[in-house]
């Protein structure tokens, strides 16, 4: 008797890596604090991404050689920066560089929650790119070593430097090298976006706080001008803040809620989608390039519309509507991005005309 297939192609063992997924992202929620489980929950669901990614792509794993290499060596690289990650320098201090990337992606202060997100997404784009990654027949490639040396020197200077930025870089450089050394020259290069995604897990929120800064003073005085305009002339700016005439009621340009902190994930969506549909160069940085603009877009049209539906229903709606609308910025950029994109898709390099058949 013939199994029943499960929806989209699912196999039963991937319903389960499923559930343990949709669990690691719950417990991995800021509201539950931090607990020691939650990252072995987190790294089970990624071990068990990576067999479901090499179970799916069994056929071309088969055709690569040097597996057992990769693996050895990968798991030694993953030993190495697990327990030398980080150095401790005092008793709360983790030795483990997952841990403290973990800390830093579930913290409530910072808002790096989409890193979280990367690794898996960076899984499926092998799956996407598989059958590209072995087109051509792999082999050792030892200039890589090169690479690799290069991340473990980074590494130590991250790591006596106590910066540990340096340290998420090396890691991920020198997995990338590793794949280089079993695999080849060929598979570098076609596995570099899926490895260039891995730059959005380094924790940057405190380094871009001098630039965030600067983009909700920017929102406030944009959405300051458009009041003025019309839409509430006796709005008043005070820094990122806006008042109303009386200074009762303020609409502020938080980092917390206005998406400004969200930047980054806000270019990973773009970079995603860019590097997915487009193969021109130039279009991919363009997907990139537009993140910054799409957050101020998308900030100065959920402050208006918070102003609007103040200004017309009073300020306890206005209230309701900026702290719970911060969605309506992901909604505006990511609308604009679609845009954008589709307007990419209509500039195409034109095609040569193509000679009619002579007899």
């Amino acid at each position: 008797m013939n199994k029943k297939s499960l929806p989209y192609g699912l196999e039963p063992h991937e319903v389960g890596f499923l559930i343990l997924l949709v669990t690691a992202f719950y417990v991995s929620r800021p509201a539950l604090g931090d607990k020691p489980w939650q990252l072995l929950v987190f790294s089970a669901a990624l071990l068990a991404a990576v067999a479901v990614l090499i179970w799916r792509c069994r056929e071309e794993w088969r055709q690569l050689p040097n597996r057992g290499f990769f693996l050895l060596l990968a798991s030694a690289w993953v030993v190495l920066f697990g327990f030398f990650g980080n150095a401790k320098f005092g008793p709360l201090d983790p030795s483990s560089l997952f841990s403290w990337i973990y800390n830093i992606d579930t913290s409530s202060n910072v808002d790096e929650g989409h890193a979280l997100l990367i690794p898996f997404v960076v899984l499926g784009l092998f799956y996407w790119k598989r059958r590209e990654l072995v087109a051509q027949p792999a082999m050792l490639w030892w200039p890589a070593v090169g690479l690799i040396i290069f991340a473990l020197l980074l590494h130590y200077v991250g790591f006596v430097s106590q910066q540990q930025r340096l340290s998420v870089i090396a890691f991920f450089l020198g997995l990338y090298g590793l794949t280089g050394l079993a695999w080849g020259r060929h598979w570098l290069r076609a596995s570099f976006f899926p490895f260039f995604l891995f730059a959005f897990c380094v924790p940057l929120a405190e380094l871009m706080a001098p630039l965030t800064m600067h983009l909700r003073l920017l929102v406030a005085r944009v959405v300051e001008v458009i009041a003025h305009a019309g839409l509430a002339p006796d709005l008043v700016r005070d820094g990122t803040q806006l008042f109303d005439a009386q200074h009762t009621f303020a609409y502020e340009v938080a980092a917390a809620c206005s998406g400004i902190r969200s930047l980054m994930a806000l270019t990973a969506l773009a970079t995603i989608y860019g590097f997915v549909v487009f193969r021109e160069p130039w279009k991919r940085l363009v997907m990139m390039v537009i993140a910054l603009p799409l957050a101020i877009v998308g900030n100065v049209t959920r402050l208006c519309f918070t102003i609007v539906v103040a200004e017309s229903f009073g300020q306890g709606a206005g209230k309701a509507v900026e702290t719970n609308t911060g969605y309506i910025t992901f909604l505006v950029a990511i609308f604009c991005a679609y845009w954008v994109a589709r307007w990419l898709e209509k500039k195409a390099p034109p095609q040569p005309p193509i000679a009619s058949a002579t007899s």
